[in-house]
């Protein structure tokens, strides 16, 4: 990439005969891979170092043409060229030359900065780029879709991009949307089976998928056959995402709309110039009216923020949250609420199956929380039945496969084989390894230790046989399959899912070995009596079922979900713990902190989600659903998706505040809320990580994929990546996006309170007229390009990376007014008329107190002899020497004042951003020489070297110093505190009246 293009690479072997012809073992051959182990880390570098990339050519380029041409085509160079043309003109080649130079310079600068920071959001967009899950070295890994090689065997499931051209060898329910390559709106099903017709049309390829393509439904695996430009998409060379790398932000665009607004300024300026010399146009007006021009203009500004921007990025990358948008900069500063999903963002993701309720049979306990290792044993803790006769049977049994009662059993098989997920030792680290959901994999775990695992289902003597499966719905909030029992041809249907969910498809209880009619008044209240005991000690909780199908009773092969989960026998529930994150709680202390309110939005049951939601700290610790009944809350922190849909925008809107935990949630009910808190004027950050979290992701402010188990679609449609799931990333990046938003106001700040001063100190100089009545100027074209350009631009690039504050999460989120608030108005003009002031005052003091108020005779012009320069022009250029060296010192001093918008200049530490005080010292040095260098004072800065007058330099800056101190503390006093109360933030979270 770049500028140069990449060299050929060989390409892989041509297989004997297309590969949609091929059985999956010549597949499996000809491409060198294990379809079970996948290609080992070694191979699959090996191929990629040989192979290249899985990427289309040119994809993601970098235009080198495009970002030159914004650097020439802006305001500043625009104006920059227009004051050169006018010196060669008026034949001042010495200033005109200068300025070419400075404009080239300028350019050059920009174009360097802009380039290399879309470069790097080139690499964190590949970085946030669609991932594939791969087998290689028989584990399941993520890697980047650009990473796959040829051989790999690419595992998918619904809502997931395909990430290369693949040969199918197993499939189940698979569907995949090929619009793009065929034009056809139906997902095409597929299947496994080789085709004969070698010149088959690619949508009637159903053994095949294709690279870009969008799973609709079910999930497959296949063999990696083509990737980048020998994919059907390659050669076709139809790119879908869009290659421009960095798009302008609003605040970009605003600020380019300023900058062009400036444009306009310096044009009335200079009329204003023009008339007030009465329309005469000479060397003098015309250089006049220049450094008006020039003064507007803040140089370097969009390049900075550009820079600060890719800077903000890189480091927010670095902590695992990856930028797709840069909108989402602005937008994080912003953000109010934060809406999280629970498992794995807030929790470890690390689940494990602790306990299981039977009807009849009681509570179990399962031990051993070794993450996938199937070590531990199972025991039966005993129970009182829902007989009133019955008595403990058993305390701590170990079940054992002599002693396994029935239905406890046939809870294992539907734990086992409801369930697509695989836990196998691997091969070089001798560690149990998880591929799948993590949910099934803790079931699976749990089915092993029981010892009956799937593999061993489906092994003699039971011979279990996957025939269909209806994958986990969302909205459905269950799962099913249908398994064909060989060994007695039986056929079987195995539920699992949200309790109330799988209780709405049963009519009767598997209770011990008999089968009792469902009553739903009798065994409910005992039921959800179990599961709200499990689920107050936080664990997710999942019912069960099963039922015996007679083979003659109906075609299965074209039964529906509906025909399947009908007439149920319900077994019982597990429940199955995950730890939140020790980081978690801590991270919400610091949302609440900094104004934000943390919602938690989950699949969970009610009780499940508000226990972990108390651990955590969302919830009061006094939260309880008996007190918020009894009035003691504000309004109803814990609701169920149902309860919440149920009510109109109206009802939503009259309650004293939104829900702190919604369980059961769906798709619509994100939506719903991102709808409520966008009516309340909030500014909302998203979680998802499943294709119908898509609309809710594009709708909040902020939309936050995962990047380890979200699903392509999501990520395709949020603005930041996290790629460790951490809720405390999220807090992280908001707090790195108050960051970078607080130091583009400080520079922005800096550089445009400059400008106002140096025109101030051109306005006001109109009033000093020469002999010649023409207006002397205090300060020269070259002199305000130095200003601007050596003293202004580097500090602000210090400002640019200035380190966070520690308060930076004490303060509530920012307005949606932007950068320009009406106190960093106020601070710019107040600032420009005091720095403007100061500098003019000694320019006056130099003239007129000191001097003797000669003004001199075409001063603004360099005079060509040194006689005429002592007698025409020595006070003026003097005079303009004090101004010059009083601006240049103000402004650089001034950079620190302008670290914080209130604290005093003595808080600062000196030396704790190395930048700003290098650049500012290196200013304070760079100054001096362009007063005592014979020619380029007089010639180019027209000026001359001063001696008494660094007297009035110092005083006026420890004067403006004054000024600004007295101004810092009169806003200290008198306008509202910018940081939150200690406690605000926990009382806006927690609307218990007594607190804690």
């Amino acid at each position: 990439m770049g500028f140069f293009k990449k060299k050929n690479l060989p390409t892989f072997p041509v297989p004997p005969a297309p590969y949609h012809t091929l059985p999956v073992n010549q597949v499996s051959i000809h491409t060198k891979t294990d379809i079970d182990d996948g290609l080992t880390p070694q191979e699959a570098a090996q191929r990629l170092e040989l192979y290249g990339f899985n990427e289309l050519s040119g994809q993601g380029n970098v235009s080198v043409f495009a970002v030159l041409y914004r650097q020439i085509v802006n305001a500043l160079t625009l104006v920059l060229v227009i004051a050169m043309v006018i010196s060669f003109v008026f034949k001042d080649y010495v200033e005109g030359a200068v300025i070419a130079f400075v404009a080239v310079t300028n350019t050059l600068i920009g174009f360097t900065q802009e380039y290399s920071a879309e470069k790097t959001m080139e690499s964190l967009r590949r970085m946030a780029s669609p991932t594939t899950r791969v087998i290689r070295g028989d584990s399941l890994i993520s890697v980047s879709t650009r990473d796959i090689v040829i051989g790999d065997i690419i595992v998918f499931e619904e809502g997931d991009v395909i990430g290369a051209d693949a040969r199918l060898f197993e499939v189940f329910n698979l569907e995949v949307d090929e619009a793009l390559l065929t034009g056809e709106s139906i997902p095409v099903a597929k299947s496994v089976n080789e085709i004969e017709d070698h010149d088959k049309p690619l949508g009637d390829r159903i053994d095949m998928v294709f690279s870009s393509t969008t799973v609709t439904k079910g999930r497959g695996k296949g063999i990696a056959v083509n990737i980048g430009m020998k994919t059907e998409i390659g050669k076709i060379a139809k790119t879908l995402a869009s290659t421009s790398v960095v798009t302008r932000t609003p605040l970009q665009k605003k600020l380019e709309i300023l900058a062009y607004a400036l444009f306009g300024l310096a044009i009335i300026l200079a009329i204003i110039v023009f008339g007030v010399n009465k329309w005469l146009v000479n060397n003098e007006v015309v250089i006049y009216a220049i450094s008006l021009g020039i003064s507007v203009i803040p140089e370097g500004l969009v390049a900075v923020i550009t820079l600060t921007m890719a800077f903000g990025v890189r480091q927010m990358a670095k902590n695992y949250a990856i930028v797709r948008k840069l909108n989402a900069l602005e937008a994080l500063g912003s953000v109010t609420n934060i809406c999280s999903d629970k498992t794995g963002t807030l929790t470890q993701s690390k689940m494990i199956a602790t306990d299981a309720w039977l009807p009849g049979d009681g509570l179990y306990r399962i031990s051993g929380r070794n993450g996938f290792s199937p070590e531990g044993k199972i025991y039966r803790c005993g129970t009182n039945g829902t007989n009133e006769t019955s008595e403990i049977e058993v305390e701590d049994e170990e079940v054992t496969s002599d002693n396994m009662r029935y239905a406890f059993t046939r809870l294992v098989q539907a734990s086992a084989l409801c369930n697509m997920a695989v836990i196998k030792k691997g091969k070089g680290d001798d560690e149990w390894h998880a591929i799948g959901d993590p949910t099934e994999s803790a079931l699976q775990v749990f089915a092993h230790k029981a010892g009956l695992s799937k593999p061993v289902l489906t092994a003699e003597p039971f011979k279990f046989e996957l025939v269909q499966e209806y994958a986990f719905d969302t909205e459905l909030k269950r799962m099913s399959v249908v398994c064909k029992e060989k060994s007695t041809d039986a056929y079987y249907v195995f539920l699992k899912g949200a309790t109330e969910s799988v209780l709405n498809q049963c009519t009767k209880i598997q209770f011990g070995e008999n089968e009792v009619n469902l009553d739903r008044e009798k065994f409910g209240p005992e039921l959800y009596n179990e599961l709200e005991k499990l689920a107050s000690k936080g664990m997710r909780v999942l019912s069960l079922a099963y039922r015996r199908v007679i083979k003659s009773d109906i075609e299965i092969s074209k039964w529906t979900r509906e025909k399947a989960d009908t007439d149920m026998i319900f077994l019982g529930l597990v429940g199955i713990y995950d730890p939140p994150r020790p980081e978690s709680k801590a991270a919400i202390q610091r949302c609440f902190g900094a104004g934000i309110e943390v919602h938690m939005l989950t699949g969970d049951h009610p009780t499940t989600a508000s226990a972990i939601a108390k651990e955590i700290g969302i919830l009061p610790l006094l939260w309880s659903p008996e007190l918020e009944n009894e009035g003691k809350f504000n309004s109803q922190l814990v609701m169920t998706a149902a309860q919440f849909d149920a009510l109109s925008d109206a009802e939503v809107d009259n309650l004293s505040e939104l829900p702190k935990v919604i369980a059961r949630c769906i798709p619509d009910t994100k939506v719903k809320m991102i709808d409520a808190l966008h009516r309340r004027n909030k500014y909302v950050a998203m979680t998802g990580d499943g294709v119908n979290d898509s609309p809710s992701l594009k709708k909040a402010d902020v939309g936050i994929a995962m990047g380890l188990g979200g699903s392509d679609v999501a990520k395709q449609a949020s603005d930041i990546v996290l790629s460790d799931d951490n809720f405390a990333t999220i807090v992280n990046a908001i707090a790195e996006g108050r960051r970078i938003f607080s130091n583009i106001q400080k520079f922005i700040l800096h550089l445009l309170s400059g400008n106002a001063g140096e025109i101030v100190t051109l306005i006001i100089g109109l009033s000093f007229i020469d002999s010649d009545g023409i207006s002397v100027n205090p300060m020269s074209p070259l002199q305000i390009l130095f200003l601007n350009m050596v003293t202004s631009s580097p500090p602000a690039m210090g400002l640019g990376v200035e380190r966070a504050s520690g308060d930076i999460m004490r303060y509530p989120p920012r307005s949606k007014g932007g950068l320009f608030t009406w106190e960093v108005i106020i601070d710019m003009i107040y600032y420009g008329i005091v720095l403007g002031g100061l500098s003019l005052a000694n320019f006056v003091i130099v003239i007129y107190a000191i001097g003797n108020g000669n003004l001199g005779q075409n001063c603004n012009s360099s005079p060509y002899g040194q006689e005429s320069l002592e007698i025409a022009c020595h006070q003026i250029y003097r005079a303009r020497g004090t101004t010059f060296a009083t601006f240049t010192y103000i402004l650089l001093i001034h950079a620190y004042n302008c670290r914080s918008l209130r604290d005093p200049i003595w808080t600062m530490k000196l030396y704790d951003n190395k930048i700003l005080f290098w650049s500012v010292f290196g200013g304070l040095l760079t100054a001096i020489p362009t007063f005592y260098i014979p020619e380029l004072n007089s010639k180019v800065f027209k000026q001359l070297g001063i001696g008494y007058e660094w007297g009035l330099i110092v005083g006026a800056v420890i004067i403006f110093e004054i000024f600004v101190e007295v101004y810092k503390f009169m806003k200290r006093r008198y306008l509202k505190p910018l940081e939150i109360v200690e406690g605000e933030g926990l009382k806006r979270q927690y609307s218990l009246n007594e607190y804690p």
